[in-house]
């Protein structure tokens, strides 16, 4: 590995997701950009990205570098399709991933299932003990430990998890368990819990290790049959991996962390915001990503998003290992609208899914969805109903409205279309305000980044409800995913605990442990056989006020940092969240955290809109004109006669005044009256939202 001098050649990437496969290949050389959409195939999701590489024409043998982003470790944790896996820990913990926290999966409910990664005949006990301080208190058992692990194996456990009891503090016990485990342990699926998560917290390091130790035979399995597959047609470079945190990791080492590619789908399309919005001068922006079953949010600032350790994903499935921190909401564009038996709307987050899907794909679905809805008010394009499998009319669609949500409520079927969109974008600015205003962020200091099939349908709508200034669209919304992949840089994160109240804080201590965690990030990066221009260190501390339990993070300028500063850190971000002053109260440095990313080199997207596409003027660009019902702020709502234009033919420097729409492959953008869109270098449009 070197610092990159030549101008790198062809770049793939593709991100799965739960519908279609996307893809999209790079040339900076000669500026080619190739996309594909394929169906996905998730039974093996293999299938997919190599027939997403066919219908683009990519030449395997060419590529320089292919980056994945894959649902595989995802899909098998919310669905449960895990492999069998088994857990040796401290005797008398056993049940610490059952009992978990004091929490409820309903909050107002005394009821609710739970039911553990790893089924209680498969946790086993040995002796050993270590106390808070790392100071061994119980020699570990080794006979004990032989006979545990031959006893998972007699159950058929393809993996194992080592979770003792303060890891953290001292892992001798854990390493030397593992030594033990490899003379009779088949495969190299040994997950130890500190060595993934070095955290105080003994119930979120075991979930952690759980979730690695059961997806990592899936993942390793399926990555070698993706690796196999593509040397077999001619591909000889490297294979990078989407990880949850944003970055990339080789697909040699990949499964060995398994836990760190949970979430990359989402993941991939933030670094892509954060990339397309540094080029854009747009450095803080929230992100708004809405497919067809949920829509997932995310915060960036200075064009770094906010990633997290605390990231739960289910109920009582906290996995503490550095992820981007996105927020999901039940609203896509098949989320199903209904009215309940009290009278009221609902929307989502049951969804029609892909098949039967919305009523106006013509596949046999016959309830109402967002989809359907934007279809009645004109937001989408009615002719595209000549090309579905089963020739569905509008008045079809128009009719199930009337009968199914407007006869209860007492509207038309235009009234009860524009409730539905009303009560999705309602749920949706929930969403946005949970990753910004909840954590003391000011919506109006931000740029909205509407990207999926459905994003930019309603961006507008929601900006406005935010009073987020402008919106910005990209090139090619509905392939952001896997932009993602070929924009984003390698990554290692490392969370250590320390522990301590500041005023018994060693700050040298503090540096030690980020110079450590700088080191291993730095060899990481130098084992990647991938050119890189330079390596940036960001740092950060999570803490809390003594006696609290939630942790609050605190970005660091630099890894030698005075106790004063840091408690005036700490007060200072404490007051930004929560308007708070504690100045009496000591504070408490948990975990000293640190990001090394190895930044890959620049990439150019002024070519995903293809130059020779553009037209002259705007009149050029226009296909057509139809009516379009906006919410009006003063009227209550109406039809608009809207011109229509295509992206790929907006000449440079156009400029659009609402009302219009803008349709392309991928995606449509709505713009409301009164809203001003101009385009970028980059093909990305930006919409001031005007009005108040």
């Amino acid at each position: 590995m070197g610092m990159a001098e030549k101008t790198p050649g062809a770049v793939v990437g593709v991100d799965v997701g739960g519908t279609f496969t996307d893809l999209i290949e790079l040339d900076p050389g000669s500026g080619r950009v190739r996309l594909a959409k394929v169906a996905s195939t998730l039974e093996n999701q293999a299938h997919g990205v190599l027939t997403a590489l066919q219908e683009a024409g990519s030449d395997l043998a060419a590529l320089d570098l292919i980056v994945h982003g894959t649902t595989t470790t995802t899909n098998a944790v919310l669905e449960r399709k895990l492999s069998k896996t088994g857990l040796i820990t401290t005797e008398g913990f056993r049940d610490v991933l059952e009992l978990g926290r004091r929490t409820r999966p309903q909050a107002y409910g005394m009821k609710g299932d739970f039911k553990p990664l790893i089924p209680r005949n498969l946790r086993l006990e040995v002796a050993e003990r270590m106390d808070a301080t790392g100071a061994v208190l119980v020699p570990l058992d080794e006979a004990g430990l032989r006979a545990a692990g031959q006893a998972l194996l007699d159950q058929g456990c393809e993996a194992v998890v080592i979770h003792f009891l303060h890891a953290y503090a001292n892992p001798a016990h854990e390493l030397h368990a593992a030594d033990i485990l490899r003379e009779i342990w088949p495969n190299d699926h040994i997950t130890m819990g500190h060595a993934l998560l070095s955290e105080s917290r003994e119930f979120e390091r075991g979930v952690t290790a759980a979730v690695n130790a059961s997806v990592q035979p899936l993942l390793d399995r399926y990555i070698r049959r993706l690796t196999d597959h593509l040397a077999a047609g001619g591909y000889g470079g490297e294979v990078l991996v989407m990880n949850g945190n944003g970055g990339m990791v080789s697909a040699r080492r990949v499964a060995l962390e398994a836990a760190k590619t949970v979430m990359s789908g989402p993941a991939s399309g933030v670094m892509a915001a954060a990339y397309t919005g540094r080029r854009s001068g747009h450095e803080n922006l929230i992100t708004y990503d809405m497919g067809g079953t949920s829509t997932d949010v995310a915060l960036i600032r200075g064009a770094e998003p906010t990633v997290s350790n605390e990231i739960e994903i289910e109920y009582a499935m906290p996995i503490h290992v550095p992820m981007v921190d996105v927020r999901t909401v039940g609203a896509g564009g098949g989320s199903i609208a209904r009215v309940n038996p009290a009278g009221l709307l609902e929307v989502g987050p049951e969804s029609a899914g892909a098949r039967p899907g919305p009523i106006c794909y013509g596949r046999g679905g016959d309830r109402p969805t967002i989809s359907d809805a934007n279809l009645l008010l004109g937001r989408l394009d009615p002719a595209g109903l000549n090309a579905v499998e089963g020739g569905i009319s509008i008045d079809h669609v128009r009719n199930i409205f009337a009968r199914d949500l407007g006869a209860p409520l007492g509207l038309d079927a235009t009234g009860a279309a524009a409730a539905v969109i009303r009560v999705a974008n309602t749920k949706m600015a929930g969403a946005i305000r949970m990753v910004s205003v909840s954590l003391g962020a000011d919506p109006r200091d931000f740029a909205l980044f509407a990207f999926g099939g459905a994003g930019p349908l309603h961006a507008t709508a929601l900006a406005r409800e935010l009073s987020i200034p402008r919106v910005l669209v990209p090139a090619r919304p509905g392939i952001t995913n896997a932009l993602g992949c070929v924009v984003a840089d390698l990554r290692h994160d490392f969370v250590t605990t320390v522990n301590r109240p500041l005023d018994t804080l060693d700050p040298g201590h503090l540096a030690q442990v980020f110079a450590r965690q700088t080191a291993e990030g730095e060899a990481l990066i130098g084992k990647e056989n991938i050119e890189i221009r330079g390596i940036r260190r960001l740092y950060s501390a999570d803490m809390q006020f003594q006696g609290q339990t939630h942790l609050l993070r605190v970005p660091l300028d630099r890894p030698e940092v005075a106790v004063e500063t840091l408690q005036e850190l700490f007060e200072t971000a404490y007051y930004k969240r929560f308007r708070v002053v504690l100045d009496d109260i000591r504070a408490n440095l948990v975990n000293a955290n640190c990001s090394v990313i190895g930044a890959r080199a620049e990439l150019d997207l002024s070519s995903l809109i293809d130059p020779a596409e553009r037209k002259a003027t705007l009149d050029q660009a226009q296909m057509s004109r139809r009516p379009v019902w906006f919410a009006d702020r003063d009227a209550g709502g109406g039809w608009h006669d809207t011109p229509v234009y295509w992206r790929d033919y907006l000449p440079e420097g156009f400029e659009i005044t609402g009302p219009a729409i803008v349709q392309q492959m991928d995606t449509t953008l709505l713009i409301d009256p009164g809203d001003r869109a101009t385009g970028d270098a980059d093909g990305n449009i930006i919409v001031e939202i005007g009005g108040e």
